[in-house]
């Protein structure tokens, strides 16, 4: 009765971002429609091109009956109503300021998605994959990739066995 994300690492590919000099630090942030962010309890120096940044971030969103009946409700309209588009996680990457520049604010600087339906659909949940990131400003550029596991199935078949039986 859990989805559980990790957010394992990050690279970056030669974008504006990779040669922006203000972009120094970065966190992942981890959002499940309008319900919860996490983010990333650490912010890690920007990699150079083909240089991996290792989160190791592992976080659980509950989902059972007693205690999330919210979140349950969310998953169990997605599966029924195909045409939602918030049928995603949405994971953004955030340049963080340097500590001698907090005035500076924290700026997104692209987003990655995980589709929950098509794990449901395929059967299967994602392990270790690199999911694109996409340019903040033009959502048509991939500035690098992120690798993540979302282990939801479980959670999603018990939802929809819910639906069945109402």
């Amino acid at each position: 009765e859990k989805i559980r994300i990790e957010i394992i690492s990050l690279t970056l590919t030669e974008s504006r971002i990779a040669s922006d000099e203000t972009v120094q630090q970065l966190f992942v942030e981890c959002r499940l429609y309008n319900f919860l962010a996490e983010e990333t309890p650490l912010s890690l120096p920007k990699p150079t091109s083909g240089q991996r940044i290792h989160y190791n971030y592992s976080n659980v969103i509950h989902v059972d009956k007693a205690n999330n009946r919210a979140r349950r409700e969310y998953l169990k309209s997605m599966l029924l109503k195909p045409d939602l588009h918030t049928d995603s996680l949405r994971f953004t990457v955030v340049s963080d300021p340097p500590e001698d520049e907090q005035d500076l604010e924290c700026e997104d600087i692209g987003f990655a998605y995980v589709s929950l339906r098509e794990i449901f659909q395929k059967q299967r949940d994602i392990i270790e994959q690199d999911t694109d990131i996409f340019d903040s400003q033009d959502d048509s550029a991939v500035i690098g990739k992120l690798k993540v596991t979302v282990e939801a199935l479980h959670a999603l078949r018990s939802v929809y066995e819910e639906c069945k039986d109402d």
